[in-house]
């Protein structure tokens, strides 16, 4: 009896601590950072003592990360009597729950025009700037880095700049030696992950902590950026030629933040905060989510930081398209990237038993069905999920040995193509629906299948419900390069309005993201499912995670160029000779309907690398600047010092209005107000007694534009010049069933067309 006391006893005890641990969540906690006791002789040390205090049962490692640069405090994992603790206690600005963020999932240098050998600019490639390139420190905060990788190779690269800070990290799959010349740093930052998956005292989650990438993500968005010259790349022979990064001289430094079940708050900050202190130049970010105050934005916290020591931040707007208002990272001192499509294409073809035969795109390498045709099914009913070929939604019996129209949507487009195998099927239609319209991704499927825009696939839908005894054949045409009308802006690319901020134009620019080809962690398939078993160095993937890079690249070939630029003038240069028309002289055509896009599907356009080095006046923004637009937003002080960092914060400098920040677009919402007024000032770095013209469009029946004065003309290098915008919504004007106008406002002498995009909007925005 005594024994079975003592082990009830036991149990007990032992379910109260686990009860006590599974309470347990990670919480960042913002502390008044310059009340430090001088009795601790670090803020690691307060931050310590002051979890130590709240009660007997904290942890010594309940403090995740003590945060120095990107934010002032801390992560650990509290129970709700600790957080109600903190956040009566006089040293804490807030205490907020941690925040998961998703990842935003060689053709590319010549469709942007940049020379094959050094990823410069035809015409520029001079000693002095290839040599400036090899200074420029990228980092990357992803999935890891598979350093194996032939982008990383550092061949010819001098040696690393001695103010690099940074480390490689070891781990039991990942050694310091794999790091060189080109890939000069790897970190990874999990411990928001672990207390997610179960925290440091139930050894749940089965991820090695180390910097490799074993999810391919990573790779590929470095790569991209910056991966070296390749010769005879190619995804199982798609896409062949020699693969390259946007800034092939450039360093690399990977920062592992992203995880099986997504990117923690706690650590993106973890690996902002090192990135900062390690000394790059750029940070990019294919990953992000929901659209919060700037001040419980994770990531707009962190970029504020790098912004303010000159770090240029470049971020996915999402693939949350074609859906209205479904941006991410929408901060102003971020750079916000869409995605357009490529001059090149994967063509595959469905030729139906009624003789048609239909166009799509495909990435399937295998060997293909022949001449022979096969039976043709479509499973729509009321369960869609079938329709969709949800994972064990199909029955074998119906379609074993035939081709299987799927629809897009919900599950990813490579595990329908899966399902459809595992049912007994030989191949595959995946058809779009109305949320896709005519946008075609290519993709790496593990049987035979062709993707169809959704005309298409309504026509071969149509067929299989009239015809008794449906058939088809699905073949596939390999590469083909200088498709028009390019680019086209994908609809899974994000859109505006700016829900934050509507008077900021979000996205900033679209880059290359669709079927792009960069480098591949060889731990995964190029399908990215488990059960595919085939090796590639190189994969093609889609979304604004590979347009994010193509920025950020772009960015560091700036730094190189312009290395006394500030962020928000490589951004400026960036936006304002960015195009607006495609191959064909058309203007941008969105993917999602076919119709012409807008700056809220492409915000300034598509970026030109070749104008920008030149671009003839910037939009230039400071550290001031962007307090003074946050105190125009009606946050508290401590608010403001959650992202300014500043003790208490005051605002001795306001805007009117949050749209008056010199930024090289316009968003103007009229709301209750007929008149806007906005002020900009242009800064030259073209050449000295250099003049320009104004040229301005709109709609004009129903806003009235006046700019004033007309003609700027700038004496020097770095004269600033001021004009100021009057929109004016017209008297009498029927805007009651108008959602949104357009319009441009150019800057333009024989050398240079500096142009801003203008977004007009009649009422308050709303989710």
């Amino acid at each position: 009896m005594k024994a079975m006391a003592s082990s009830s006893f036991l149990l007990l005890l032992l379910l109260q601590c686990l009860s006590l641990i599974m309470a347990k969540k990670t919480y960042i906690v913002h502390m008044k950072h310059h009340q430090k006791p001088s009795i601790y002789p670090t803020h690691h040390d307060w931050y310590s003592a002051n979890l130590q205090s709240l009660s007997s049962s904290s942890h010594s490692d309940s403090l995740l990360y003590a945060y120095t640069t990107a934010y002032n405090g801390f992560a650990a994992s509290l129970d709700p009597s600790e957080v109600e603790a903190l956040r009566r206690s006089d040293d804490v600005l807030g205490v907020y729950e941690d925040t998961v963020y998703t990842l935003h999932t060689t053709r590319t240098p010549e469709f942007l025009g940049l020379e094959t050998q050094y990823g410069l600019w035809e015409g520029h490639n001079t000693q002095d700037l290839e040599q400036a390139s090899h200074d420029i420190i990228i980092g990357v905060l992803d999935t890891g880095i598979w350093p194996e990788s032939k982008s990383f190779d550092d061949t010819g690269m001098p040696e690393i700049p001695t103010r690099w800070r940074g480390e490689c990290e070891s781990g039991p799959d990942f050694s310091k030696s794999l790091c060189n010349k080109k890939l000069i740093g790897a970190r990874s930052f999990s411990r928001g992950y672990h207390m997610a998956s179960g925290g440091s005292y139930i050894k749940k989650d089965k991820e090695t902590v180390s910097p490799r990438d074993r999810d391919g993500h990573g790779t590929h968005t470095a790569s991209t950026a910056a991966g070296s010259h390749v010769a005879n790349a190619s995804l199982l022979g798609y896409a062949s030629g020699t693969a390259r990064g946007m800034a092939p001289q450039a360093r690399v430094a990977a920062y592992k933040v992203c995880w099986s079940t997504g990117c923690f708050g706690s650590d993106i900050l973890a690996g902002m905060d090192r990135a900062i202190q390690d000394g790059v130049d750029v940070l990019s970010l294919s990953l992000g989510g929901g659209s919060a105050p700037y001040y419980r934005d994770t990531i707009a916290i962190g970029a504020f930081a790098a912004m303010e020591r000159g770090i240029f931040v470049s971020c996915s707007a999402g693939n949350s398209g074609p859906s209205r208002a479904s941006l991410a990272n929408v901060a102003p001192w971020i750079m916000t990237v869409g995605a357009g499509t490529l001059d090149r294409d994967f063509p595959a073809y469905v030729s139906l038993g009624n003789k048609k035969r239909f166009s799509g795109v495909s990435l399937y390498s295998g060997k293909g069905m022949g001449e022979r045709s096969v039976g043709l099914v479509y499973n729509k009913g009321s369960n869609t999920s079938t329709s969709m070929c949800m994972p064990g939604s199909l029955d074998p019996a119906v379609v074993r040995g035939k081709v299987v129209i799927c629809d897009r949507g919900i599950n990813a487009r490579v595990e329908k193509g899966a399902v459809v195998r595992d049912a007994g099927g030989v191949g595959m239609i995946l058809a779009n629906t109305v949320a896709s319209g005519e946008e075609l991704v290519a993709d790496s499927h593990l049987l035979p299948a062709v993707a169809v825009g959704k005309t298409v696939g309504d026509e071969i839908r149509e067929y299989v419900g009239s015809d008794p005894n449906p058939t088809a054949i699905l073949s596939f045409g390999g590469t083909v390069l200088n498709v028009t009308p390019s680019p086209v802006v994908a609809a899974f690319s994000s859109r505006g309005p700016n829900l934050v901020t509507p008077q900021i134009l979000k996205p900033d620019v679209i880059g290359p993201g669709v079927n792009i080809l960069a480098g591949w962690s060889e731990a995964i398939g190029p399908s990215g499912l488990s059960q595919d078993a085939r090796k590639t160095q190189f994969n093609i993937m889609s979304g604004t995670s590979m347009s994010c890079p193509h920025i950020s690249g772009l960015a560091g070939l700036l730094k190189a160029a312009h290395p006394d630029w500030s962020p928000s003038a490589i951004k400026s240069a960036l936006m304002t000779t960015a195009y607006t028309h495609d191959n064909t002289k058309s203007p941008l055509r969105d993917a999602a309907g076919g119709a012409f896009s807008t700056p809220w599907a492409h915000g300034a356009g598509h970026v030109n690398p070749q104008k920008a080095l030149s671009p003839g006046l910037v939009y230039d923004a400071s550290t001031a600047d962007y307090m003074a637009f946050l105190c125009s937003l009606g946050y508290t002080s401590a608010q403001i010092q959650l992202i300014a960092k500043l003790p208490n914060a005051k605002c001795s400098r306001k805007f009117s209005d949050p749209g008056q920040l010199n930024y090289p677009s316009f968003s103007v919402v009229f709301g209750s107000k007929r008149v806007v007024r906005y002020t900009r000032t242009l800064t030259n770095v073209g050449a000295p007694g250099s003049a320009y013209e104004v040229a301005v469009t709109g709609p004009s029946s129903l806003v009235g534009i006046t700019v004033k004065p007309t003609k700027l003309l700038f004496g020097k290098v770095g004269e600033r010049k001021r004009y100021t915008v009057t929109f004016v919504s017209m008297k009498g004007a029927d805007t009651s069933s108008v959602r949104s106008e357009f319009g441009s406002i150019v800057w333009s002498n024989e050398q240079h067309q500096v142009a801003s995009p203008v977004a007009f909007a009649w009422t308050e925005l709303e989710s």
